[in-house]
């Protein structure tokens, strides 16, 4: 019950003022009466969905950027169908002397236990203890294109590395890692060796991120004034399996090479496939981002972003 409480995780915001007050403008001109720790969700966004955030109305949106024109052809014609399939592949967007530096640092993070595995396969937040991470999820030829792909400047969010399948079920990152306006969030996912059948490839649904976004309403799981959702995950992830049955959408699986990277809408439903060599390593990389003009949140817990 107590991990239901929002006045639990309200207290918890009370002492992060710096990694949140982000937001506070942003409630403000929306004419939401919330403070900078108070719990959000969609359902707070009803009466605003009609109001504009203030955005950055120099911003200039282009494809033209340096690593779009840096690209082999497939990779460039990827790109220019992003809005259409929701996704967008690069090929050998690292080098292999970049990639033996970063599993080198992951190695070295885990030794000096600097990071941990959470949920038994997953580094979260190592861009937080590795300036050469952060260096990475921070490139400016890869920010500026997202940023364009976005229509508005990019912040890096959360980075998560994995030494084997996330074997995940199909989900939209938007119930995790959702925005106001919808649609503010991008993923970068990094393979960091040959990744094939055996080893726990990404799935993605093409076109899957023009469906809707299903939030907490859409299964029952809003709570009340007090008290967050009480249903489980798998309860979500059976939705969200019907809704794709329903829609005809196709699964497709990326078979990766070491280096390359795979960009994908806010919206695009992914997730894992089984891994079905335990005997060898699935080593990825992920990064998040935020638009600069969104207000970040968790759909589920209704908690606010922590963004440094």
């Amino acid at each position: 019950m107590i991990r239901r409480l929002k006045m639990a995780y309200m207290l918890f915001n009370l002492f992060n003022k710096r990694k949140l007050i982000h937001n506070a403008r942003f409630y403000k001109s929306l004419g939401l009466r919330k403070w900078y720790f108070s719990s959000i969700s969609s359902k707070d966004f009803i009466s605003a969905n009609k109001k504009l955030l203030k955005t950055n109305e120099n911003f200039i949106v282009t494809q033209q950027t340096t690593l779009f024109k840096e690209s082999d052809s497939n990779s460039q014609n990827s790109i220019s169908n992003f809005d259409t399939e929701g996704y967008a592949i690069i090929s050998k967007y690292l080098d292999n002397d970049t990639i033996a530096e970063i599993n080198n640092e992951i190695e070295s993070l885990i030794e000096t236990k600097k990071v941990k595995l959470k949920y038994g396969n997953k580094i979260v937040f190592a861009i937080h203890k590795s300036a050469l991470l952060k260096q990475i999820g921070n490139d400016h030829k890869l920010t500026e294109l997202l940023s364009s792909l976005l229509g508005g400047k990019v912040k890096l969010f959360q980075s998560i590395n994995f030494l084997h399948g996330s074997e995940q079920k199909t989900h939209s990152d938007s119930i995790h890692m959702t925005t106001f306006p919808l649609g503010g969030l991008l993923g970068v996912w990094i393979a960091l060796e040959d990744i094939d059948m055996d080893n726990g490839p990404l799935h993605y649904y093409p076109k899957s991120h023009t469906l809707p976004y299903y939030l907490n309403s859409d299964y029952n799981n809003e709570g009340n004034y007090f008290l967050i959702g009480d249903k489980d995950y798998r309860e979500y992830e059976k939705m969200i399996e019907k809704k794709l049955i329903e829609h005809n959408m196709q699964k497709k699986v990326f078979t990766a090479k070491k280096g390359d990277l795979l960009i994908w809408h806010a919206n695009l439903f992914h997730g894992g496939e089984p891994h079905l060599n335990r005997s060898k390593t699935r080593k990825s990389m992920v990064f998040h981002y935020f638009n600069e003009n969104s207000i970040c949140y968790h759909e589920i817990s209704q908690r606010p972003a922590l963004i440094n």
